[in-house]
């Protein structure tokens, strides 16, 4: 009886360590996941947030980008933009949170590929924009390129 409590109690124990592992340590294409999740919860906002607040969001959207970022913003109707740093990724946030009344951004669909080295990674993601006051979401496909930089995943690229 005493063996079969044990066994019970190591079973236990295995099971809790590898759920503890795994959330300590996810694997590349769970951490880019969550990364992409939190880049949308940061882009989206409100028409109730104050001006503070729009700033330090601009600022923490900026730093989901490694130092070397190259966007490329095709959005219809509108004209293309690039941007290739951090600064101008904040200035394009906080000029899109003066001219935009509120933005709902949402990814359903993110297909992560992680290369062989685990140094680099690429996510197509369907991304689904609601602006305020506009009728219909903005549906288009994005491609990211991320590297892995002192264990973080920073976009590289985005097209």
């Amino acid at each position: 009886m005493k063996t079969v409590q044990r066994i019970i109690v190591l079973i236990v124990l295995a099971a809790l360590a590898y759920w503890l592992w795994t959330i300590l340590f996810p694997s590349p294409e769970k951490a880019i996941r969550k990364q992409l999740i939190n880049l949308t919860q940061d882009v989206s906002f409100s028409a109730a947030e104050n001006n503070l607040v729009k700033m330090a969001r601009a600022q923490v959207v900026a730093d989901f980008f490694s130092s070397n970022v190259v966007v490329n913003i095709n959005v219809p109707n509108h004209e293309q933009q690039t941007l290739a740093s951090r600064a101008e990724i904040t200035q394009a946030v906080l000029m899109s949170r003066q001219t935009l009344s509120g933005l709902n951004v949402k990814m359903p669909d993110i297909n992560v590929t992680v290369a062989p080295d685990k140094t680099s990674a690429t996510a197509d993601v369907t991304v689904e924009a609601d602006v305020s006051g506009e009728h219909d979401a903005i549906v288009q496909e994005v491609k990211f390129t991320f590297e892995r930089v002192d264990g973080h995943w920073l976009i590289n690229q985005m097209e």
